[in-house]
């Protein structure tokens, strides 16, 4: 290549006007980066020299802008380049440009289901080979992402197409570590201690959750995360895999039982803030306000890493708040499974530029330099941890590292009809007194309808 970066920090600077005129982010040398990676990475990459590589994705302000940061180290390195567009009209763009065949070289894909069906319409090209053996090797839960990122192409055959960058959690509780102190409450490490902490909060005449599941249109979807996490902790990832493609119906015995563990938290009055009657109106982004109100209303509250977005302002985590992973049964034994969701990188118009980017993707670097910017999480077992823009997110970061099962959220991979309707309002009667069986015929109706 005719760009190379130098071994040494001095001739590396010298070597690198770029650094000088301080148009990257972060100088050589700054910041808890693995800079050998880098330099190791740009020393083998091709020279993409006068090369223009176009990536196509969902992220707007300020979201581009860290992304388009950590591109400039890849130009730098390559001479390619390299240009990020954002839109909010993505979903339907990237298909009208495909079959247009005017696609970007790079698709940022927000969920899997979009890329999996451009796959198969041959919209999209197998990721550069040895991708998918990286991957599980590298990424905690590795053969998690390798299964998410696999699709079937146009004539059936299965390849890596998808390959993750960027993920979010929604496996936590959040709680107030005042209160718990207060209380003289220990943070659960299984399952069964967490519902032994609900009993024992609501013995102590106190209310355990605050639960709302009030989203105007949308109202429902916090109980479907609810009832994906508890399929995980009572089943093996297969049957979670058979019930998101329907190869089990929503009635099967397997997922009425998972239905009825979130029923367990939020359908007893004693447990729930406002009473269970209360779980369905109340908006879910008030619904944590309630830990930080004195006396408190609540004592915990299961919700994605997003959930701080709503405390009350003078809340902070870390200090005012902060929380656990949402364990497992221990007498199932089924390790350390994740719920969560997270973007996607496909290749839609195939270049050597493109190929060497998504190498360049699985660098520590070029995660470190994401996880110092925004709320960036990674699975890649070989970032290091102080990248991270603060604790929570390191925080966060070690839950998912810690992870032996990672699972997309599931009613974002069914079809929108269930996904997106029937399963929302189905969890709506369910908290409302109709039970789990009912329920999940109506929701087995509206998915046999829509196929």
């Amino acid at each position: 290549m005719k760009k190379t970066l130098m071994a040494s920090v001095a001739a590396f600077a010298l070597a690198s006007p770029a650094f000088a005129a301080g148009h990257l982010a972060f100088a050589e040398g700054e910041g808890e980066f693995n800079w050998d990676s880098y330099k190791a990475w740009a020393e083998s990459a091709p020279d993409l020299s006068g090369q223009q590589l176009t990536i196509f994705g969902p992220w707007l302000t300020p979201e581009d802008g860290y992304f388009s940061n950590m591109l400039a180290y890849f130009n730098e390195a390559t001479g390619a380049e390299a240009v990020y567009t954002g839109s909010d009209s993505f979903e339907q763009q990237i298909i009208i440009d495909a079959e247009a065949g005017s696609a970007p070289n790079i698709a940022v894909f927000p969920q899997p289901g979009l890329a999996s069906g451009m796959a198969g319409d041959g919209f999209l090209s197998p990721l550069p080979e040895g991708t998918a053996d990286w991957t599980r090797d590298n990424y905690a839960a590795g053969q998690s992402w390798v299964d998410l990122g696999t699709y079937a192409d146009a004539d059936g055959n299965d390849n890596m197409y998808g390959f993750f960058f960027n993920v979010n959690l929604k496996s936590i509780v959040w709680y107030s570590p005042e209160n718990f102190e207060d209380a003289g409450y220990e943070v659960p490490e299984s399952m069964e201690d967490l519902k032994a902490l609900t009993q024992q909060i609501a013995a102590d005449g106190e209310t355990p959750w605050c639960i709302g599941l009030g989203s105007g249109a949308a109202t429902g979807w916090p109980a479907t995360d609810w009832v994906e996490d508890m399929m995980l902790r009572t089943q093996e990832p297969g049957v979670y895999d058979e019930w998101v493609a329907n190869t089990i119906p929503f009635t099967d015995e397997r997922v009425l039982a998972a239905i009825d563990e979130f029923g367990w938290f939020a359908r007893n009055d004693d447990y729930v803030a406002g009473g269970a009657a209360a779980v369905a109106s109340t908006d879910f982004r008030d619904s944590p306000k309630g830990m930080f109100t004195s006396p408190p209303q609540c004592y915990m509250h299961r919700q994605a890493s997003f959930a701080s977005a709503f405390f009350p302002e003078d809340v902070v985590v870390g200090e005012d708040a902060d929380f656990f992973y949402l364990p497992g049964f221990a007498e199932k034994d089924l390790g350390s499974p994740v719920l969560g969701a997270g973007t996607l990188l496909g290749i839609t118009n195939p270049s050597d530029a493109a190929d060497a980017f998504m190498t360049f993707l699985q660098t520590p670097f070029a995660n470190e330099i994401m996880m110092a910017q925004t709320g960036f999480l990674t699975p890649h077992k070989g970032v290091n941890l102080a990248a991270y823009n603060n604790d929570t997110l390191r925080k966060q970061g070690e839950i998912l590292l810690g992870a032996t099962t990672f699972r997309f959220d599931a009613s974002d991979l069914m079809p929108a009809a269930v996904g997106q309707g029937s399963f929302w309002t189905g969890m709506v009667d369910y908290t409302g007194g109709k039970s789990a069986a009912d329920v999940a015929a109506a929701i087995q109706t509206s998915w046999d309808a829509a196929k």
